[in-house]
């Protein structure tokens, strides 16, 4: 069973949120909260494994909110999904720097609200392809890349290569069927690139990749 637990100023967005989830056999709302402290307290007493968290909240925000439970080395298995109205909302970057799996908007249909859960709490990255790609591209293109760190030159040859398609949004099974190997393989290269990067989870990968220069925006590539 997948716990979830909601944060959202609006009790509407909640209680249409908990109609949708608690529908599903595999799912249950474990509890909720009006804003980000709050959600914060229920996830280190509830341990949900996947907490929805509206971005612009009173007081303490999703985004600080995601921060802190990040943070806590006790909600290591809490996978954040922050909920925002907008696409580009240059919060929603933080939030993925900060340690979130991904992003929603408050606009999702229902069937995609649920697997958007199933995929966050299988520890997956929840990256919309024509979203969140994008809004990293932009956001890390602002800033001047660093000189690639001695983490990712440990790397091999392959793990690069993994981590390349990982960012350009492919799945597992994508990247497998790409470099010709099984997808058990290319989810153990995945798996040891996050571990020797030190990063949490997919989303974190794909903004190292943006942010060490790995990958540029398509738009600060030379022409040719």
């Amino acid at each position: 069973m997948i716990k979830v637990l909601l944060a959202d100023d609006q009790g509407l967005v909640r209680a249409g949120f908990r109609s949708i989830l608690d529908d599903e056999d595999d799912i249950t709302v474990v509890g909720e909260a009006a804003d980000g402290a709050r959600a914060v307290s229920a996830c280190r007493e509830l341990r949900p494994d996947v907490a929805l968290l509206d971005v612009r909240m009173p007081g303490t925000d999703g985004l600080e909110a995601a921060r802190r439970i990040t943070a806590d080395p006790r909600l290591d298995g809490v996978r954040v999904v922050i909920l925002t109205t907008f696409d580009l909302d240059e919060y929603v970057y933080g939030a993925l720097r900060a340690g979130a799996t991904g992003f929603l908007l408050k606009d999702t249909e229902p069937a995609e609200l649920i697997h958007a859960v199933r995929v966050a709490a299988r520890g997956d990255a929840l990256i919309t392809p024509s979203v969140t790609r994008r809004l990293i591209g932009e956001f890390a293109g602002r800033v001047q890349a660093p000189a690639p760190g001695p983490r990712l030159e440990s790397l091999t040859v392959r793990e690069r290569e993994v981590m390349l398609l990982v960012a350009a949004g492919l799945s597992n099974d994508e990247v497998a069927a790409r470099l010709v190997l099984s997808p058990a393989t290319a989810k153990t290269h995945v798996s040891r690139i996050m571990s020797k990067l030190g990063v949490r989870d997919r989303s974190q990968l794909v903004v190292l990749a943006y942010e060490s220069g790995m990958v540029r925006p398509r738009w600060m590539r030379p022409r040719t």
